[in-house]
């Protein structure tokens, strides 16, 4: 069958369908009665509603063998009744045509009538209903899966939204509503091997961990449902339970070898390392957000930009274990009465000696795009002070940004002191974008990969601005 031909079928059927919805008499027999029609009549004209997995090339339009267990019943309902936008931008079959195929409309009493047809008929025996628990669901899952979806290339196929934009390959199924449309276990099983439901069809194995596959479910669980609840996991029984007495001895067992059996940063290990381990003792555990307490210890340095000699303890000592660390931590270092107060902010005297690696010519020739404006001043303030993540900048660097946070006094070397006019003056502006988005390797500085480029240039200026 040449590639015309399979077009004038797929055209065809369609147009029967809407012929048939449009000018069918009234419903005589039950609804149910009729969806069956429908389905058994016009839908298989595009669509398999039985049988095994098999190419894409093979096929008209998805297969709706799986239906029952793979789609949510709200966004079902939308679809059918046509309000929701094509799946395949350039078409199911990319290789025959890329122009979306306009999808036949029935009424609202059918499209349910189908729904249940297929609830009852198109489940999926492979399919372990409580296998991905959505209520666990944190942003730092979101965050990490996001990550996860472009490292393993999701992107070159799917689209998906960041920053209010769509990004990605235009050819398989749009991805930025998927919170709306997929059952959660059906998405984790097709996740596990998309080849079992489209063999050789250009869907990719990931060399993925479960826990990176989880985190890219719950990154596609949220698409489209900005009103999504986060877990958080500091609020679970496991910390209502938590005990310093246990926490004592795990940070004896793991924390020690590291950080220093009294919390001054020189266990056996910090010798050979760079950057040097934090120094507890300096750190008002009390004052620091939990969030991110729980996601350094957890799940790991790099989880928050920070350095990957810190191991993400969660699977060894597991959330009870988390908890129980994090209570002794707050109990026992409380943190240095004052830092010792940092040069004075003119001349040379403040300039702080740096290994800091520099930036490419690409990035020193960048000057700020964005007006040095109140607003943008304003803007860029409220990020330094409150909602940069993985933490607030005046966490480490202070309110002020003289060096002076409360994370500060535990880092090796200390954090930057911004007030530094002499200093902030030979940094151009791309240095400092470079720095924001990718940290400062033998550093305390994290990396701020996800903030949009906007925010950090809006940081920049705020930074500035504290130069004296």
């Amino acid at each position: 069958m040449n590639p015309m031909t399979r077009r004038q079928i797929t055209g065809t059927a369609a147009l029967l369908l809407v012929g048939l919805v449009s000018t069918a008499p009234p419903v005589l027999a039950s609804e149910h009665v009729r969806a069956e029609a429908l389905i058994q009549e016009t839908c298989v004209q595009c669509h398999r509603v039985e049988g095994t997995a098999d190419s894409r090339f093979n096929l008209h339009a998805p297969d709706l063998i799986w239906a029952g267990s793979k789609y949510r019943r709200s966004w079902l309902i939308r679809w059918l009744t046509g309000k929701e936008a094509p799946l395949y931008a350039k078409g199911y079959r990319w290789d025959l045509t890329e122009s979306p195929a306009s999808h036949p409309i029935v009424t609202e009493p059918e499209a349910h009538a189908i729904a249940d047809y297929f609830a009852e008929h198109n489940k999926d025996p492979r399919v372990t209903v409580g296998a991905f628990d959505l209520s666990k669901v944190t942003k730092f899952d979101v965050t990490f899966g996001a990550a996860a979806y472009k490292a393993h290339a999701c992107l070159g196929c799917h689209t998906i939204e960041e920053n209010g934009r769509l990004i990605g390959g235009p050819h398989s199924t749009a991805l930025q509503k998927a919170g709306q449309r997929y059952d959660k276990d059906w998405l984790f099983r097709f996740g596990l091997n998309p080849q079992d439901f489209v063999p050789h069809s250009g869907e990719f194995l990931a060399d993925a961990t479960e826990p990176q596959l989880r985190a890219v479910i719950g990154y596609l669980m949220v698409q489209g449902v900005p009103e999504f609840h986060y877990d958080e996991p500091w609020t679970s029984p496991e910390f209502s339970k938590a005990d310093v007495g246990r926490g004592k001895v795990l940070y004896k067992e793991y924390c020690a070898q590291c950080h220093g059996a009294t919390g001054k940063g020189d266990g056996p290990a910090a010798s050979g390392l760079e950057p040097k381990p934090a120094i507890h003792a300096n750190m008002p555990f009390e004052k620091l957000p939990m969030d991110y307490l729980y996601n350094v210890i957890n799940h790991g340095g790099p989880a928050v930009g920070k350095s990957p000699n810190m191991p993400y303890w969660g699977l060894t000592i597991g959330r009870q274990g988390v908890a129980d660390v994090i209570a002794y931590l707050k109990v026992t270092f409380k943190g240095v009465p004052d830092m010792a107060p940092t040069a004075g902010a003119q001349g040379g005297a403040c300039v702080q000696p740096r290994k800091t690696v520099k930036a490419s010519e690409e990035f020193l020739a960048k000057s700020n795009p964005l007006p040095s404006s109140a607003g943008t001043i304003k803007a860029g303030k409220e990020l330094f002070l409150r909602t940069a993540q993985p933490v607030a900048c005046m966490m480490c660097h202070g309110e002020q940004g003289d060096g002076k946070g409360v994370m500060g006094a535990a880092l090796v070397p200390p954090p930057r002191n911004f007030t530094c006019g002499a200093m902030m003056r030979e940094i151009p502006d791309g240095q400092l974008f470079w720095i924001i988005k990718h940290g400062s390797s033998g550093t305390g500085m994290m990396s701020f990969a996800g903030l949009p480029d906007e925010q950090v240039w809006q940081l920049v200026h705020y930074i500035r601005s504290l130069a004296k």
